[in-house]
């Protein structure tokens, strides 16, 4: 295991990713295959991934993210890799700690010796533990890696905020689930973003961003964000927009409105790399999906998105 070591993959500005992937799409989705509602088996994930990383559209895949417990399921899955010290045959991986710091150690335990590179951690806070205690105890366990906090959606936001900008680590914002209550609306996300571009704390996100474009879903009537309006909402904070600019933004439905202010965001290597280094990636189950609806709005080449196949 190599833990956060040189030639990291993840990209969070304006790269030459080369004609498949603009650079505002580099290193935007990390591998969520193994959680809801993608739920798929470790043992298809793990080559899955591989897939995608050899894939013509490769610059936009971020690690694979595995929680805490499903890591010593790991080891046979990766027996068969041919050289350990080739980064090309290595895994990326971001491990999650739901449970809180308390996790870490034994996480990075689980896959010391593995053919892995350990890009991030996600650690959650844990409904009963003050922001300062938490902090301390993160500082304990945590090694030399990027560290994404779950950021509560309760009184201890503000805080742990503050506390991340002091001590360098990042946000994460859980965006939705598989109940109408885990969506935050518009304006608590809009909010959410503008705190943390202020205070100079990237994020990412994670769950319930299955599309590019704010809707409701069919099935379920839940109101979900798109990610391309995160984007927009990410560069919006970077310029000085306020919270209920944002909002304004994350809630705008116009498929055609968002692509071509992402194309002209695009456009603007500047800006691109302002924007992503705000908003650096965000989790999905599916790799092909975003980059089909990439495509259909035009904002990466039909054919990257064909190169998908049907591979989740």
């Amino acid at each position: 295991m190599d833990v956060g070591r040189p030639g990291a993959r993840l990209m969070t500005g304006a790269h030459d990713t080369g004609a498949a992937v603009p650079a505002f799409a580099a290193g935007l989705c990390d591998d969520a295959a193994v959680f809801p509602p993608g739920l798929m088996p470790l043992p298809d994930a793990v080559p899955a991934h591989r897939r995608h990383r050899a894939a013509p559209y490769a610059a936009m895949v971020g690690p694979l993210i595995l929680a805490a417990p499903a890591l010593d399921a790991l080891p046979p899955l990766l027996a068969d890799v041919p050289d350990a010290g080739d980064p090309g045959e290595r895994l990326d991986l971001s491990i999650t700690a739901p449970a809180g710091p308390a996790q870490v150690p034994g996480a990075l335990s689980a896959v010391a010796g593995l053919p892995v590179d350990v890009r991030a951690l996600e650690v959650a806070v844990p409904p009963d533990l003050a922001p300062a205690a938490f902090l301390d105890a993160l500082e304990r366990v945590h090694q030399d890696v990027p560290v994404y906090v779950e950021v509560p959606r309760d009184e201890r936001r503000p805080e742990i905020i503050a506390m991340l900008a002091d001590r360098g680590h990042r946000a994460k914002f859980r965006t939705g689930g598989i109940k109408a209550d885990l969506y935050p609306d518009p304006a608590e996300l809009g909010a959410a973003v503008a705190a943390v571009v202020r205070a100079g704390v990237p994020f990412k996100a994670t769950a319930g961003l299955h599309h590019a474009i704010r809707n409701t879903d069919p099935e379920t009537g839940f109101d979900q964000h798109g990610f391309l309006n995160l984007l927009l909402a990410a560069d919006a904070a970077a310029d000085g927009a306020g919270a209920a600019d944002l909002a304004e933004l994350l809630a705008d439905r116009d498929g055609a409105a968002v692509a071509e202010r992402v194309a002209a965001l695009g456009a603007d290597a500047e800006r691109t790399a302002a924007a992503r280094a705000r908003f650096v990636s965000f989790g999905t189950c599916s790799i092909t999906d975003p980059l089909t609806e990439l495509a259909e709005l035009g904002l990466v080449p039909a054919a990257t998105a064909q190169s998908g196949g049907t591979t989740a």
